[in-house]
Parts: C-alpha cells; structure tokens; sequence
C-alpha cells in the first residue's frame, strides 16, 4: 500500500512538473522567441510609439474615421470589450434587432450621404464575437465620399489608401479579402494628417482603454 502511493505520489509530481511548469514555459519562451508580435496580442502603435489598439479586436468610429462593423447590442458588455465576446443570440424575426438595424441603417445614410449604392450587410451586422476588427474592401469603399469630404481630399486619394490596406486572402486561397478598419485609419492619418475622432474605445484587457482617441 505505501509503495503503490509512493508512486502514486511520484507520477503526480512528475506530471505536475513537466505539464504545469516546463511545457508552458517552453511554450512560452518559443511563442516569444518565434511568433513574438502575435503571442503579445498584435498590438498596433501609432507614429508615437503608442498602444492605440490590436489588429484583432475592433473598435468604434465615427465621422470623419472610417467605420467598422457595430458592437453588438445594448446590454451585451461595454462596447468592443475582449472580456464580453459573443454574439446577441438575436433572431431573424427579433424585433430587438430590427429596431437596432433600422437605427444604424437610418445613421449611415444621414451620415453618406454620397456613398454609391446600398449599405454593405457588415456596417450592419455585428460579427458573431462581436470584435471583428474588419470589413470587406466594398464596405470600405462605400465610406470613401464621407472620408473624402471630412479630410478634404479626393476620393481617388482615400480609394488609394484603401486598396493599399486591403489584405488578401490566407494564403492566396483561404477567406475573403479584408480592410482592419484601425490600421486604415491609422495609414488615412498617416496620409492626410490626423483629425478629432469621435471615438469608442475598445479593450484589450477589458479594463485598459486604448484606441486612437484614448486619453494618458
């Protein structure tokens, strides 16, 4: 009996050891050595060298930023917040929903006035996290004519921009081609100089506010 928990004893140490300590710290250390930019959440600085959010997690913009898909609905966490991810579990026939829709619908238009054609599904839709940083190149470019009249500029600058930011599909087969919405404002800052965002801030932590608009 003692001899077969003395074992017992030993396995547990053993296996504690090499799962609880060495394989995470091995882990660790290689994700750090080999993939050091994403284990550390895909951080993105602006020209400052400041934390103005992740390539992972999206934020909200307004006027005269380009806009993301909308956080998700009242009540289901404090907007672009990491530690409230998951969908409405809203149906199609929610009234909840419908309501929340046509206010956004009735907002962009107000706000684009200009913009060419319907409104992309994704400036409607919220993604089933509820953080999904991008939009599809055509959501993009709707928003082209506001962007424009905002910065001043013209619309086949912005376009410019936009397509330069449009990342192509995972490995040449994988998805659909995407715009991170903070990465082309942060390149439409770059560009054409940085104006007053009204913005949301998202959450890495769900606790550290960061976005282009966040305060030290």
């Amino acid at each position: 009996m003692n001899r077969t928990f003395a074992v017992a004893l030993r396995a547990t140490a053993v296996t504690l050891v090499l799962t609880g300590l060495i394989y995470p710290v091995a882990m660790t250390g290689a994700a750090q050595v080999l993939f050091r930019r994403a284990a550390n959440g895909n951080l993105v600085t602006d020209e400052k060298g400041n934390v103005v959010g992740s390539r992972l997690i999206g934020q909200g913009f307004h006027a005269p930023a380009a806009e993301g898909r909308p956080w998700k609905y009242p009540g289901a966490g404090d907007g672009y917040d990491a530690t409230s991810s998951g969908g409405s579990n809203l149906g199609p026939t929610s009234q909840k929903l419908h309501d929340r829709m046509t206010a956004d619908a009735t907002r962009l238009l107000q706000e684009n006035p200009h913009a060419p054609g319907p409104i992309p599904v994704e400036l409607l839709s919220a993604s089933g996290s509820g953080l999904d940083p991008h939009v599809s190149p055509a959501a993009a470019a709707w928003q082209i004519p506001r962007v424009a009249a905002a910065r001043h500029v013209e619309e086949a600058r912005v376009r410019s921009v936009v397509e330069a930011e449009t990342e192509g599909r995972d490995w040449g087969l994988f998805g659909e081609p995407t715009v991170n919405v903070l990465t082309l404002n942060l390149a439409l800052d770059r560009q054409f100089g940085r104006l007053a965002l009204d913005a949301k801030p998202g959450a890495i932590s769900g606790t550290t506010p960061i976005g282009p608009d966040a305060r030290n």
